[in-house]
């Protein structure tokens, strides 16, 4: 008896044993949520820049053009002064400045321009100017290209940004603000001189002579006019009522100019030409030998050389002032 009980002892043992030594049962996993399918959408190209023109019109650059056609002697100036010289492929027929830009094809001027040819060029942008109709804008635009429309400015701050704005088209912002503040330093110059004149010359500024009795001039609301007065002087033409206008022999004869400046020198007017026309000899410019030739190019073309013009006309009007 008491062996049978020892041998159950021993049995209920080893089954415990068995028991303790026997691993753990692992867990089923958690069941894993299966993820809703997410739709896989087109990309959409987004432009890099977008900028709006002088005419109101949104342009989109989808990177820095890296060919640009120059439509103004005005453009051309200003993206050669920003740093963009090497991005210029092509030109207007005008653009002789910097003498780089000479070297450049010319895609027409005022007697038209060559759409096939610049749409050969494949320019990443064209730069026009108000020299341009928005009928040629639109007629570029019509061909593919992508055009930027540049309002004139009406003051040296309307320059300002507008090689601002050049300088962001072209990637050069640091270039062109370093060229803003340089000729913003050169303005201040010529207007702290001016303000220490004594005497406010006036000045008959000569467009156009073709008809000598009554000339074509600079009147109220242009660089010209506002230049002569920075510089200290007074435009005899700010007395007319339209920007450009004609004034008669007999008015300009009662202004009697201290100065006259030959802006149609460049065409081959000169001082000897203008004494000779009747009734002119009278008038003290001629009288004293102040009729001189001015490269209207200085002043009629909206860029950083307009104070060029500047400080060309105060060295004429107080050249005791320039240092």
């Amino acid at each position: 008896m008491k062996s049978t009980w020892k041998m159950f002892l021993g049995l209920t043992i080893f089954a415990l044993l068995l028991t303790a030594c026997a691993p753990a049962a692992t867990p089923a996993p958690a069941p894993t949520a299966v993820p809703t399918a997410v739709p896989t959408l087109a990309p959409t190209a987004v432009p890099a820049l977008v900028f709006t023109d002088g005419l109101g019109r949104s342009v989109s650059l989808e990177s820095t053009p890296q060919r640009i056609i120059s439509m103004a002697p005005s453009n051309t100036e200003i993206l050669f002064a920003v740093g963009a010289g090497a991005q210029v492929i092509a030109r207007d027929d005008l653009s002789d400045t910097p003498e780089a830009a000479q070297a450049l094809p010319s895609v027409g001027g005022f007697s038209g321009y060559n759409v096939e040819q610049m749409v050969a060029l494949k320019p990443d942008l064209v730069l026009a100017a108000e020299i341009n109709t928005p009928e040629q804008v639109k007629a570029m635009e019509d061909a593919g290209l992508t055009v930027y429309y540049l309002s004139n400015p009406k003051d040296f701050e309307g320059l300002y940004a507008n090689l601002t704005l050049v300088g962001q088209l072209s990637g050069h912002e640091i270039e062109a603000a370093a060229l803003n503040e340089s000729l913003k330093a050169r303005v201040q110059a010529v207007t702290e001189a001016a303000a220490q004149a004594k005497e406010t010359p006036s000045v008959f500024y000569e467009l156009d002579s073709t008809n000598p009795a009554k000339p074509w001039t600079s009147g109220p609301g242009t660089f010209v006019d506002l230049i002569i007065r920075m510089a200290g002087g007074r435009n005899v033409g700010a007395e007319l009522d339209a920007e450009w206008a004609q004034i008669s022999q007999e008015a300009l004869i009662v202004a009697d100019p201290d100065f006259i400046l030959m802006g149609d020198s460049m065409w081959g007017v000169t001082a000897e030409q203008v004494a000779a026309r009747p009734g002119w000899d009278g008038l003290k410019a001629v009288q004293t030998q102040k009729v001189l030739p001015f490269d209207d190019n200085l002043v009629s073309r909206p860029g950083p050389r307009l104070v060029d013009g500047l400080e060309a006309m105060l060295k004429i009007f107080h050249p005791e002032l320039v240092k």
